[in-house]
């Protein structure tokens, strides 16, 4: 075994072990073999962390925007500094394959970036005499201290869609990542420390459900991030809603790729491969139904499944490996289950990736092969649940109107691509499609940082979308001033009227300033 990775809470720029926490076991989903510690931060960890980080929002809101926005700046350098290491953390806990989890940290990377945006996106408006001598102005202004709890999947991503647009508004931030893939976090944690952030500004707490519970109840914080599962975010939005906090809750998805009879075929079948498969199944954006025109249908399956064969599953940090396991034994078991069901409900398993070829070292890892359903229905469980792995469902379509009335009936909106070369489609498609994020011939419809990233209907439970201008606009209040302009009251008439009269008097006595003035 491996030297143990004992992860801790950090807080107040320290890194801090309660003697009273419970400690639950760190996995490599790789190979199966603990390779670490996480804490179960008890109740007065949970409150230290937001004690300090209020403590810090005092002095912080009161930093210049530029020097906020420097630290941003360092960050960036620091993480580019460091790609490769951030990376392997991703790679060693949550077992994203390590080009994955390379371009994971590259995104945060360029998230950061337009996160230094603030001082042009973060500018009030003034509007002048909007009565007699009155000006009104808008401000936007931090409110306090959020909290955050992030998903296993994407440590890194889930971290740039909160923290870096928390803080350069002026507010402070404690972060829950998941205990699943806590060492990203940990690596973060200390190049927070390496650039000077102030101390509290980022604090980092891990645990179970009850750290939300605390938060609910805690004044000093004044919002709550999420991105989990549809349930969690309205049990979260529900709780929240009771005690007047912002909320930001990205929940579940189940997105459809849509071919029509046009599509170029190659660019499809590698759009979805990548889409399915990548991260092995384990994101909100990943396709899981694909749904074909019928002179389309079975050319698809033939080349789906000629190319799903070549896909080497392994290590994740092994660079040959196209796909690494699953997170847990929990989530294989969970993903086995969906596949059974798929089978008992009638649909036609063309590919079971249940019980893979593996190397020695990895046959006691989380590993769910490629999977391919064939004539699946829109009934079926496995159409109908979120699989989060690597199960591909694959139906017929009469048009592009049966997918657009199938993707209107989901509770959830997430994502949606169309493969067409018909841009009189592509436009229907776009303004019908009853989802957050569109693609068109791109298997992962997920938007550059400058754009909003969120779904619809129960994909977002809250107030606005992460990253882009919708991340600013959460993390602000706006705060309206109206302004009578009056002279003291020391002040002549003349002086008071700008002294207009006395520039009118002495002009023609060769005054400079008069001159200027006139």
């Amino acid at each position: 075994m491996v030297d143990t990775i004992r992860i801790k809470n950090f807080i107040d720029g320290e890194w801090v072990t309660d003697e009273n926490e419970k400690i639950l076991p760190l996995y490599n989903p790789s190979t199966g073999e603990q390779i670490g510690e996480v804490p179960v931060a008890s109740q007065a960890t949970v409150e230290a962390t937001v004690k300090s980080s209020h403590e810090a929002f005092l002095t912080w809101r009161k930093v210049p925007i530029g020097k906020r926005v420097g630290y941003l700046f360092a960050l960036r350098e620091a993480m580019k500094n460091n790609h490769e290491a951030l990376a392997e953390s991703i790679a060693i806990d949550q077992a994203k394959h390590i080009s994955e989890a390379r371009g994971e940290v590259q995104r945060v990377i360029e998230i950061v970036e337009m996160s230094c945006n603030a001082p042009s996106l973060l500018q009030g408006e003034m509007l002048d005499q909007i009565a007699d001598g009155i000006n009104g102005r808008v401000t936007r202004q931090p409110l306090g201290v959020f909290c955050g709890i992030a998903p296993f999947n994407f440590p890194a991503l889930v971290f740039g869609w909160f923290i870096p647009f928390a803080i350069a508004a002026g507010n402070t931030f404690v972060f829950k990542p998941s205990m699943e893939s806590p060492l990203f976090m940990q690596k973060m944690a200390q190049l927070l420390n390496d650039i000077g952030l102030p101390k509290g500004v980022v604090n980092i707490v891990y645990g179970e459900r009850e750290v939300a519970e605390t938060w609910y109840q805690m004044p000093e914080v004044v919002g709550v991030c999420l991105v989990g599962s549809s349930p969690t975010a309205k049990s979260i939005a529900e709780a929240c809603g009771r005690v007047g906090k912002k909320t930001m809750l990205l929940g579940g998805a189940k997105n459809y790729l849509v071919a029509l009879e046009d599509a170029q075929i190659d660019l499809l079948i590698n759009n979805i491969v990548q889409s399915g498969y990548g991260s092995a199944g384990q994101r909100c954006l990943a396709s899981s139904i694909i749904a074909i025109m019928p002179d389309l249908y079975d050319k698809v399956i033939e080349r789906l499944t000629e190319a799903t064969k070549k896909i080497v599953v392994g290590d994740a940090m092994n660079e040959d490996v196209f796909m690494g396991p699953v997170i847990s034994a929990q989530a294989k078991q969970r993903i086995e289950n969906f596949i059974q069901s798929g089978i008992d409900a009638g649909a036609r398993l063309v590919l079971d990736g249940r019980n893979p070829d593996l190397p020695e070292a990895n046959k006691d890892g989380y590993f769910v092969g490629p999977t391919i359903f064939a004539d699946v229905t829109p009934c079926m469980e496995i159409v109908q649940e979120e699989i989060f792995g690597p199960v591909l469902s694959v139906m017929k379509i009469q048009d592009m109107d049966d997918a657009l009335d199938l993707i209107r009936k989901q509770s959830t909106g997430n994502g949606a691509c169309l493969f067409t070369q018909n841009m009189y489609l592509a436009e229907k498609f776009m303004n019908e499609a009853d989802v957050g994020m569109v693609g068109i011939n791109v298997g992962v419809c997920a938007p550059h940082p400058y754009m909003p990233f969120g779904g619809i209907k129960d994909s977002l439970i809250g107030n606005n979308k992460v990253q882009g201008k919708d991340g600013f606009d959460f993390f602000t209040q706006n705060k309206v001033s109206t302004i009578r302009v009056a002279p003291p009251q020391n002040l002549s008439a003349e002086q008071s009227s700008g002294g207009e009269q006395k520039v009118t008097e002495s002009a023609g006595k060769g005054n400079v300033r008069s001159c200027i003035a006139s």
